[in-house]
Parts: C-alpha cells; structure tokens; sequence
C-alpha cells in the first residue's frame, strides 16, 4: 500500500450554517502530484486550509501521521505552502526571510538563490515592507519561501497567480525537479498550464471529490 502523507476520513466544514466540505474521504500519498481543481466555491482551499490546520473541523485528518490542529507546529516544519492571497505582513523582506530561516532551520541563501531565479532581485528590496511589494514580487517571495526548505508536503493554491510568463516556467522547472518522494498539491483553474506537472487530477465539487484519476 502507497504511504499516505495526508489521510482524511470523514471531513466536514462548515461555515454559518452551510457545509462547505462534506463528509470527505480521501488519501494523498507520498510522490503523488496533485492537480486540485473545481470551481470557486468547491471547497478547494477550505479544504487546504484544513490541511493547515487553519480551521476547525470534524471527521479525521492526519498530516505525517499527526493531528493537523494539535500537532500544527510540528507538521509546519514539514509543509511548504503558498497562499491564493498573499498575507499582509508587516516585516520587510529581510526580516521575513531571516524569521523563516530561523522557525524551518534552512540556510537564508537558498531563499535568495530560488528568489533571484524567479526574477525577483532580493538585494533591492531587503529593506522594503512585504506589503509594498508588487502583486508578483510576493508571490516570488513565497515561492522561494515554500520551495527552498524540501518540504515533504508541498501545497500551493494558485501558484502561477500574479507570475509573468518567464517567472511561470522557472517555477515549473523547480517543481519537476522535486524529489521523488514529495506531495505536491497544486490547486489550479488552470489545468492546462500544470498537467505536465501531475500525476493525479482531483476534482471538487460542492465540497465532495467528484473525480480522482490517475494520469
């Protein structure tokens, strides 16, 4: 049997009233590559973010073997993500990369070098607030900020969102050099753009998987 890095039993989620993910069973295993697609509102990043442990919820979901909302800390250590919204965070780029080098135990330059080949020169905007960076310069930032720890778990929701074309496939590069072992899960409208990059094609619906295929 395939090693499970996320086993979910049973996954409900809802918000005022309405349930959002309903009752859902699902397995995501070790060098599966995921593509998670479904309309707004089918309960992709609810169910990301359950991943996270970001929301309450009830059923059963364990991520490494541990419980995503007891054991967050632990399982953060091992998850690269990147948010569809960049998060309106207050440091500068400097102090947001020291902070991370420092929670996930990773070398600082690896951060520059993977920001630096998406275009993103790093030395220019040490000093500027996250927040005032572009719409693209964000989601370069937290790429290399994703990528550059070899995460075991790799979720990205909307991962080209904001990227020009030259950025876009140096990212694609990066994630088909993952190592063999890696769960990746990319949430996507875009199927077109990151079915080379899959190896299974997930679709949601009304917060229920409505497909689950092998590629």
């Amino acid at each position: 049997m395939e090693k499970a890095l996320i086993d979910i039993k049973n996954l409900s989620k809802t918000f005022n009233k309405v349930q959002v993910i309903k009752n859902l069973s699902v397995r995501f295993n070790a060098g599966d590559r995921i593509a998670l697609i479904g309309q707004n509102g089918a309960g992709k990043t609810t169910l990301i973010r359950c991943v996270l442990g970001l929301y309450t919820y009830e059923g059963f979901l364990s991520v490494l073997g541990k419980n995503s909302r007891t054991q967050r800390e632990e399982i953060l250590q091992e998850v690269g993500f990147v948010p569809q919204l960049p998060p309106p965070l207050k440091m500068t780029v400097a102090e947001i990369m020291e902070f991370f080098a420092i929670i996930t135990k990773t070398d600082k330059e690896k951060f520059v070098k993977i920001a630096n080949d998406l275009k993103l020169d790093v030395e220019k905007h040490l000093n500027k607030p996250f927040l005032k960076l572009s719409g693209g310069m964000k989601q370069k930032l937290l790429v290399s900020l994703a990528l550059a720890r070899n995460p075991k778990i790799l979720l990205m929701d909307e991962p080209s969102a904001n990227l020009d074309p030259e950025a876009r496939e140096i990212l694609f590069k990066y994630l088909k050099a993952l190592p063999e072992e890696t769960l990746m899960i990319l949430s996507s409208h875009r199927v077109d753009e990151i079915e080379d990059l899959v190896n299974r094609l997930i679709e949601m619906d009304l917060g229920k998987i409505v497909v689950d295929k092998s590629l």
